[in-house]
């Protein structure tokens, strides 16, 4: 029996067939984004463009795509064209209009999805929770005290709460993976080079695109508008190579347990009994004994989550520009301050160190996969942080320890991850479990995903929402 479908599946088909028209299904997203304004989701709204897009397409002016008149919203680190990146920086206000599309907006664009506004994010994308000088904490609708996490925090709110059928995502350390955690949604950062990148991203070989739903069936339909090269992207490969792909199809299974990859301390108390019960369940599933292994000597060749933080703040810094960096310091949110200052600090000698060590540790991890392991994980090694950062409400300091994290790693190897629902924490927020795979191995992890959600189902939105199809109530 496959998992349950998914929203974008019943509502494209039901504008295909007539049944709904795309500027009732856009009506309705914008009045629940409306509605949902506690949420702090969006940071630009074009709803009038958007009706109008919409009835364009009741008129049959749009070739009919595999996402035909879906509300979407597009995280502000991505180009929407005719509309400013401002990356969520207060530095970055008065940004130009995107003369262009991102890859993957246009791709969405190019498959018939109607952009209603662009979704909040932090600062440059640098931490894990969505607050910034320039638009405001976001909340988690799980429980409005705690953040969605980041950096696609904007995007994985509107999606848990029903406010719109699609929402873009990026992750370079787990921009995806932590906010679907924390949000109960399925989220996959492909293997690097699967999505094309244009142009170079700020962390130049860990960021990469990729998909965020409610469902195991809509991640899959995303990822395949997703996927595909394009000019500039040297680690981009052929669309054909998508055929061969590797599936689950009921082949033999290695699993490997980790609390852990590096040496950070235990993980809190429940989060590791929601892990190992994650972890427990998906061996019942696979029918496969779990090989547990401790964070000690995972990486003997060093730590790749305290390089990752090497690599990513030279690069951005260089990405921005030192002197800029320098010049609108005071402009800047305080996490973002000690991300690029210690940026500046980044040695060369530093910096391509680090930049070596990946090589050791992608073989590692090849080495320990094979053809057959998955890696299992939690998302996110913590309960979940305030809104505004803090982890509990008598800390005054706005930024998350290292410890918090568990999704850098795949970033710096480049292989997939998933993270997919399994669970709740005592905060109220849902448990993501991180299964990782061997490099070219995503649709593996979506055939997983698809496991999962037929097993154990999770709930499409957070307690006191509705999912967008309920639109089609009495059609």
């Amino acid at each position: 029996m496959p998992a349950p479908t998914g929203p974008l599946t019943h509502l494209t088909r039901a504008i295909r067939e007539g049944r709904l028209t795309a500027t009732a299904l856009v009506t309705e997203s914008i009045e629940r984004l409306v509605r949902a304004e506690q949420l702090n989701v969006t940071a630009e709204e074009s709803f009038d463009d958007a009706l109008a897009e919409a009835a364009s397409i009741d008129r049959g002016e749009r070739v009919p795509g595999a996402l035909l008149g879906m509300p979407t919203l597009i995280k502000d680190l991505e180009d929407w064209r005719g509309h400013p990146t401002r990356k969520g920086s207060l530095a970055l206000r008065d940004a130009p209009k995107a003369t262009s599309n991102g890859v993957v907006p246009g791709r969405l664009l190019h498959a018939g999805a109607v952009v209603l506004g662009k979704s909040t994010l932090p600062e440059f994308a640098i931490e894990g929770y969505t607050a910034s000088l320039l638009t405001g904490i976001t909340r988690n609708p799980w429980n409005p005290d705690y953040s969605p996490g980041g950096s696609s925090g904007g995007s994985a709110a509107a999606l848990c709460a029903g406010l719109v059928g699609v929402a873009t995502a990026t992750d370079g350390g787990g921009s995806i993976r932590i906010p679907a955690s924390l949000c109960g949604l399925a989220g996959l950062k492909p293997t690097n080079g699967m999505i094309g990148r244009w142009p170079a991203p700020d962390w130049i070989d860990y960021s990469t695109d990729g998909p965020l739903a409610t469902a195991s069936d809509d991640l899959r339909l995303l990822y395949n508008v997703m996927v595909g090269p394009v000019a500039g992207d040297p680690t981009a490969l052929p669309r054909a190579f998508t055929a061969q792909m590797v599936r689950h199809d009921g082949r033999p299974v290695t699993l490997i347990g980790a609390d852990r990859t590096s040496p950070l301390g235990p993980l809190p108390a429940p989060v590791r009994d929601a892990f190992h019960a994650a972890a427990d369940a998906v061996a019942g599933l696979l029918d496969a004994p779990i090989e547990w292994r401790e964070p000690e000597g995972f990486f003997p060749e060093g730590n790749p989550d305290l390089d990752w933080f090497t690599v990513t703040t030279a690069e951005h810094v260089a990405s921005l520009g030192r002197e800029w960096v320098k010049s609108h310091m005071d402009e800047l949110h305080v996490a973002s301050q000690e991300f690029l200052t210690t940026g500046l600090n980044v040695s060369t000698q530093e910096y391509l160190a680090a930049r070596r060590r990946r090589f050791l540790y992608v073989r590692t991890l090849d080495e320990l996969l094979g053809e057959h392991g998955l890696l299992l994980t939690p998302s996110v090694a913590s309960e979940g942080w305030l809104a505004d950062g803090r982890l509990d409400a008598g800390s005054t300091v706005h930024g998350l320890p290292p410890e918090v994290y568990s999704t850098a790693m795949q970033n710096v190897t480049g292989h997939p991850a998933l993270s997919v629902p399994m669970g709740h924490l005592p905060t109220g927020l849902p448990f993501g479990l991180q299964v990782t795979a061997g490099h070219y191995h995503d649709y593996r992890l979506l055939d997983i995903a698809a496991l999962v959600e037929e097993a154990y189902p999770w709930a499409r939105t957070a307690p006191g929402f509705e999912g967008l199809e309920t639109v089609l109530r009495g059609n």
